[in-house]
């Protein structure tokens, strides 16, 4: 599955490609904040610590969602 998507339709466990990026990253959370939209995201292809980081998308900033993380 791939789709094109924006900030607003992506919950957290959604496999997404950030704006600029090859890297598939999995979304922790998602808050609306001033600004934006607030992800927490972790690297899929660099897992251990540090690969959370937090950025900020407009609610028009196109994203790629690859699906969801399979529930364990």
């Amino acid at each position: 599955m791939e789709d094109h998507v924006l900030p607003g339709d992506v919950d957290a466990g959604d496999l997404i490609t950030l704006p600029g990026c090859t890297d598939t990253v999995e979304v922790q959370t998602v808050r609306l904040g001033h600004g934006g939209f607030i992800f927490a995201v972790r690297s899929v292809s660099m897992p251990g610590p540090g690969a959370q980081r937090t950025v900020t998308l407009t609610a028009q900033t196109p994203l790629r969602r690859h699906g969801r993380v399979p529930a364990s």
